[in-house]
């Protein structure tokens, strides 16, 4: 079901929810996103390999490690993120990306836009990040 949209189309209130243009859009968009992850990944994964420099300073080898600890990490929450981009892609193909998982309500095309793997509307997710500062605070 590939339809051909045009590089400078946005979605927009104006038009049916989820119609084949949108989902099209945000497929598109995901795949990109994960795509440039892995380019990234595979280029810090070149730079840790070629970078095994002995520092002979303690001062520079700590500093060498620390950012490399800092890489590794920014890398492991992306690696999180791609699985995030997955399911929303297995919600495109199943026809429930876009609708809030708690409510069934779409949630809003701004905030798919920024967020595209949003499960929640904005509502939701603000009821749920009380309840979990409500139990957090206990």
């Amino acid at each position: 079901m590939s339809v051909e949209i045009d590089d400078n189309y946005r979605p927009s209130e104006g038009e049916p929810f989820m119609n084949e243009r949108q989902v099209e859009y945000f497929k598109r968009k995901l795949h990109r996103w994960r795509d440039d992850i892995l380019r990234e990944s595979r280029e810090t994964l070149q730079h840790l390999q070629n970078e095994n420099t002995n520092h002979p300073d303690l001062v520079d080898r700590a500093s060498s490690e620390t950012d490399r600890a800092i890489e590794l990490r920014a890398r492991d929450r992306q690696r999180k993120l791609i699985s995030k981009i997955d399911a929303a892609l297995k919600r495109i193909e199943d026809g429930s990306y876009g609708y809030c998982e708690d409510t069934g309500e779409p949630i809003s095309l701004k905030r798919l836009d920024a967020r595209p793997t949003a499960t929640l509307s904005i509502e939701a997710q603000e009821r749920h990040e009380r309840r979990e500062k409500v139990y957090r605070d206990d």
